[in-house]
């Protein structure tokens, strides 16, 4: 092969392995705004400034999300406010209110104007889930073909909605329009929503909007039920900056939210509002139907029929037992010793007293007081031992009682 053959050879190769392999652009989850045919939803509230006209010269740009409530109004009248200065703080807050609103209401009606694809989100918080629910609806009057989100900034139920409450809260907005929303929140808690989905099984199959400020999020996407994000928050002024910013619309400052969609420009307009459920995927360790979840290791062979002695006691006390037997076990076998036909004596009284416990005490248990008590009252039967009260005398001296009355033991016994 001349040198010339194999430049040609060389060449073709490597432009073959260029055509195979995917490009970086081409991932979902590693810079997709690189992408051009990648669609660019804005998102924004009453405090930015921003260009509508100007925004829609973009053709990429293919819908706009705006804040509408935030928690609930103040639910009280200012005119009953007697300090004058709480009173004028009271009137601000529903001024803004109003203001805020119609702001609201003018941008959605230009903004779908101009073509784009409109939407709201309400910004969760701490508690009355219902109640914050209605209130959005009031606020945002979302038409059918509207986008609509609950944002929880963090699972932190001091500052924001709870998940539980999250889970209400959407199942409120179902009853009232029949769609559902979509989710917004950041990695940490997308990542907890999917771990614990059984547990919250709305929240983690609403279409995720998915807010994190990196170049490449495939290492953390919390992959549960959502394979993919609706949306991919990656861009605003927390790494935006004069100079460099990973997109920078026309018409805005760097305040802005810019998002990013895993479709075209018309796949989007045909898939928004996003507003069902993605599908359920189970984890991987749920039990199959018909297997039986393992039983917890603490579960007493008391629970179980008929009732047997629960010695789950003396499991509290094995130390100290080890400890006791060993002197015991010495002093006993040295004393059993010398007895002579004793030891079958101890025997048959130690089985007698263990089952009287078994039969008549069933539910009483089984510690060194019982057993001790038990040895202590020898049984009256006709093949009673007739050293059974020295036997008796010397499970009470063995058990340390030091009232224990050992005048009549004879010597033997009481060697040691």
């Amino acid at each position: 092969m001349t040198f010339r053959a194999q430049v040609f050879a060389l060449a073709a190769l490597v432009t073959a392995l260029m055509s195979s392999a995917p490009s970086r652009a081409d991932s979902q989850f590693q810079t997709p705004w690189s992408n051009q045919q990648r669609a660019i939803v804005l998102d924004g509230y009453e405090h930015n400034s921003f260009n509508l006209p100007e925004i829609v010269r973009d053709p990429r740009i293919a819908a706009f999300i705006h804040k509408a409530s935030d928690g609930l109004p103040a639910a009280y009248h200012c005119g009953r406010i007697a300090d004058a200065k709480d009173q004028e703080i009271c009137r601000r807050i529903w001024r803004n209110y109003a203001v805020s609103r119609e702001l609201y209401q003018t941008r959605r009606v230009l903004a779908k104007a101009l073509g784009l694809k409109w939407g709201s989100y309400h910004l969760a918080r701490p508690g009355n889930p219902i109640e914050q629910a209605n209130h959005f609806i009031d606020y945002a009057e979302p038409t059918s073909d509207e986008l609509m989100a609950i944002d929880i900034e963090d699972n932190d139920p001091a500052r924001f909605m709870s998940l539980a409450d999250g889970e209400i809260f959407v199942a409120q907005i179902k009853l009232r329009t029949g769609r559902y929303p979509v989710l917004y929140t950041n990695g940490t808690t997308a990542k907890y929503i999917a771990d614990h989905r059984l547990a919250l099984p709305i929240l983690s199959r609403l279409p995720l909007w998915y807010a994190r400020y990196e170049a490449d999020i495939a290492p953390h996407f919390p992959k549960g039920n959502w394979q993919d994000y609706a949306l991919w928050q990656f861009a605003s002024q927390n790494n935006c900056s004069k100079t460099r910013c990973p997109y920078r619309p026309n018409g805005t400052n760097r305040d802005i939210d810019v998002n990013i969609a895993d479709m075209t420009v018309a796949e989007l307009k045909r898939a928004w509002p996003f507003d069902t459920l993605v599908p359920a995927v189970l984890p991987d360790d749920m039990p199959k139907p018909g297997e039986r979840p393992a039983l917890p290791s603490d579960i007493l062979m008391a629970s179980m029929e008929p009732p047997l002695v629960d010695y789950s006691g003396l499991r509290q006390i094995p130390d100290l037992l080890i400890a006791a037997a060993k002197g015991l076990a010495a002093t006993v076998q040295a004393s059993i010793d010398g007895l002579g036909d004793t030891p079958q004596a101890v025997d048959t009284m130690v089985t007698a007293s263990v089952i009287r416990i078994a039969k008549s005490h069933a539910s009483e248990k089984l510690t060194l007081e019982t057993i001790g008590n038990s040895l202590r009252a020898p049984m009256a039967t006709s093949d009673d031992h007739p050293d059974s009260r020295m036997i008796a005398g010397l499970v009470g001296f063995c058990f340390d009682e030091t009232s224990t009355d050992v005048s009549h033991l004879p010597a033997y016994a009481m060697q040691r």
